[in-house]
């Protein structure tokens, strides 16, 4: 395709195989990447309470959140907020506008309180609920919340009827999202907490399949231009994180290209983590031992 990288045609692909863009074409469910899907999808029967999806930046989070919207049952309205360095009022406005609740106005000039908010919110669960819909809020990048954002969370999960609770808020984030529930002052809520999961990186094996995935979507028809050594090689480098793997082999593909090898050997890697990596490629032996 026009626009795609200069290797595309070398390697006779139809289109860029290693674009960093979500695509849901390209889109690789490892063993885990299901797994973490279960969690998410049990965590929505589970009635109410916290669902935590932690994973390194890259571990494939966001994707799973895909899916996981496009397996919502049918009478399950979803708001999903992806930026989350919000106050409370901020907070508590971008949950009403996502669920389209209509606020109550308020005097020009005057700053709307909290439970302003809270009261239609409140109203909207139970009307919801009396005609059997379930709702659910969807907290991506959850690392960036604050103490008292994630405390006006907890409250938001009070509400219940007498077999269930309301409101389903599934926290999505970074590793340091696990340490920031283990706080004393968040004691609380961690108690709420009904279904975690942790995404691990791609194992050596899944590694390699993610790439042919990945070419084979791209149209490669022939054999998979990566040797054996040049797999292991960017398992390694890469950590097994997806966003990492594509970085290294568009470069290593370009790289192979420019000398004119049909196939990407270690060397080719190596080269090719240096440029795209820096110098915490040369580190690499060091972090991949345990």
């Amino acid at each position: 395709g026009r626009g795609g990288p200069m290797y595309q045609k070398f390697f006779g692909l139809k289109q860029p195989p290693f674009s960093i863009a979500p695509d849901p074409r390209y889109l690789f469910m490892s063993e885990r990447h299901r797994e973490a899907l279960a969690h998410l999808l049990y965590g929505l029967k589970g009635g109410g309470g916290f669902v935590l999806l932690t994973g390194e930046i890259g571990a494939g989070k966001t994707t799973v959140c895909r899916c996981f919207l496009e397996q919502v049952p049918p009478r399950c309205n979803v708001a999903y907020i992806f930026n989350p360095k919000l106050t409370v009022p901020e907070l508590l406005q971008t949950v009403c506008d996502e669920f389209r609740i209509p606020l109550p106005e308020v005097a020009p000039g005057t700053v709307r309180s909290v439970k302003s908010f809270i009261d239609p919110l409140n109203e909207f669960l139970l009307r919801t609920h009396a005609v059997n819909q379930t709702n659910v809020l969807i907290i991506d990048e959850a690392q960036n919340l604050s103490p008292d954002v994630l405390e006006q969370l907890r409250l938001l999960t009070n509400l219940e009827t007498s077999e269930r609770k309301l409101l389903q808020i599934v926290l999505i984030g970074q590793p340091e999202l696990r340490g920031m529930l283990a706080r004393p002052e968040l004691e609380q809520l961690a108690q709420r907490v009904i279904a975690r999961y942790h995404l691990d990186a791609l194992s050596a094996k899944e590694t390699a399949h993610y790439i042919a995935h990945r070419l084979a979507v791209a149209g490669l028809k022939g054999a998979l231009p990566f040797d054996g050594g040049a797999l292991q090689r960017i398992h390694q480098l890469a950590r097994g994180v997806p966003r990492r793997i594509n970085l290294l082999c568009d470069r290593a593909l370009l790289g192979a290209y420019a000398t004119g090898k049909a196939r990407v050997d270690r060397a080719i890697v190596d080269k090719a983590a240096r440029e795209v990596f820096g110098q915490e490629a040369g580190h690499a032996r060091a972090a991949a031992a345990p």
